[in-house]
């Protein structure tokens, strides 16, 4: 793994975006954001579940008058997201809005964006703008008739001119709190383009893959997207798009920035894909230690970073998962085996397995939380 990238540090909110600052972990409402109650709702779920900063569509003014009620409690930072019209950017900026995503490119020209720059620096936000292949300008669009490896280079250039463009338009207003997305629903694309900017600028970068499709499909997507920028050290904040609910986008986030060794695991929850040696249902048990963690998770409980393992017999664990901090696996006498850096404690029925071992799992938890 490469080492981190150095960018420049914006803040949205609380939350630092660059200069050596942890990745964090972004998602999008998709309610009505004129349902302020509702949008707020959401945001609370996305935040338990790990969000750091949600960001939300103002369609209309509506819509920006409601975002002052939701700033203002939500409970991380909010980013609101407008297209054409720089009247609504502008108001978002005074109803408490802690970042702004615009593309400088449809907003209303330059006289919008100078408005807009001058806003968010009395008020002391950022500006994200967005490189996105669905609305590429036409004068960036040149050679994305080519086919196969021509046209993933192509567009992935120009992404990188438009989001060049973008930056330049917005810093000739004397503004450079600035973080940049280039993403495309080409994996390839995206990826060539977040790689070629990274070594002009220091801005830093939003990763994600756009439109990348549903759970499964959109979470391998994005794992290859973002992991693959993660592990060259380039990414300071990143939102998986999936056609889901927003709370898998955060929790697939989560899983990509552990994976990718960008965040410590707590806990890191291991298991074997089972084989003919499987006597018992290990993935129903691995669903009841899932449910534990989740449970112990949702009542305010935090790991320290910590290894669980379940295994399916005696080769796997405790064999191969010997340096799990606690763990099950399959035993020859029908039960289960519990174990503990690598020491076996003993083999016990199912219900008593699960017993002692919700037990250890407590003791992985962090003092006095």
């Amino acid at each position: 793994m490469q080492k981190r990238k150095a960018t420049r540090q914006i803040s949205v909110g609380d939350v630092k975006i660059g200069g050596g600052a942890p990745p964090s972990v972004q998602s999008m409402t998709n309610t009505d954001t004129r349902d302020w109650r509702g949008t707020l709702g959401q945001i609370r779920s996305l935040a338990k579940a790990g969000c750091q900063i949600v960001r939300v569509a103002i369609p209309d003014s509506e819509a920006a008058r409601a975002l002052a009620k939701i700033a203002a409690r939500s409970p991380v930072p909010v980013i609101a997201d407008i297209h054409f019209n720089s009247l609504l950017a502008i108001a978002c900026v005074r109803n408490g809005a802690s970042g702004i995503r615009i593309n400088p490119g449809n907003i209303g020209g330059e006289d919008a964006v100078a408005g807009i720059a001058e806003e968010c620096a009395k008020k002391n936000i950022p500006i994200r703008v967005g490189a996105n292949s669905g609305s590429l300008p036409a004068k960036f669009a040149a050679g994305l008739h080519l086919a196969g490896e021509g046209r993933t280079e192509a567009l992935a250039d120009a992404l990188v001119e438009s989001a060049i463009a973008q930056c330049r338009m917005i810093e000739r207003h004397g503004f450079r709190d600035i973080k940049v997305s280039l993403k495309a629903s080409d994996v390839r694309a995206t990826v060539m383009a977040c790689r070629k900017f990274s070594l002009k600028y220091d801005y830093p970068l939003h990763l994600g893959v756009t439109e990348a499709g549903g759970l499964l499909r959109g979470m391998v997507k994005s794992s290859v997207g973002i992991g693959a920028l993660l592990l060259d050290g380039i990414g300071d904040t990143i939102r998986v798009s999936l056609t889901a609910d927003p709370v898998e986008e955060v929790k697939a986030a989560i899983m990509i920035l552990e994976a990718a060794g960008r965040r410590k695991a707590c806990p890191e929850l291991v298991s074997c894909p089972t084989c003919g040696r499987t006597e018992f249902a290990l993935e129903k048990l691995l669903h009841k230690v899932e449910a534990e963690i989740e449970k112990l998770k949702g009542k305010g409980r935090k790991f320290k970073p910590a290894k669980i393992a379940i295994m399916g017999c005696a080769v796997n664990g405790p064999g191969e998962a010997k340096d799990a901090d606690i763990g099950m696996s399959g035993a020859k006498d029908g039960g289960l085996v519990l174990f503990k850096k690598g020491k076996v404690i003993g083999s016990f029925a199912e219900a008593e397995a699960m017993r002692r071992f919700k037990k250890l799992m407590t003791e992985l938890l962090v003092a006095g939380n």
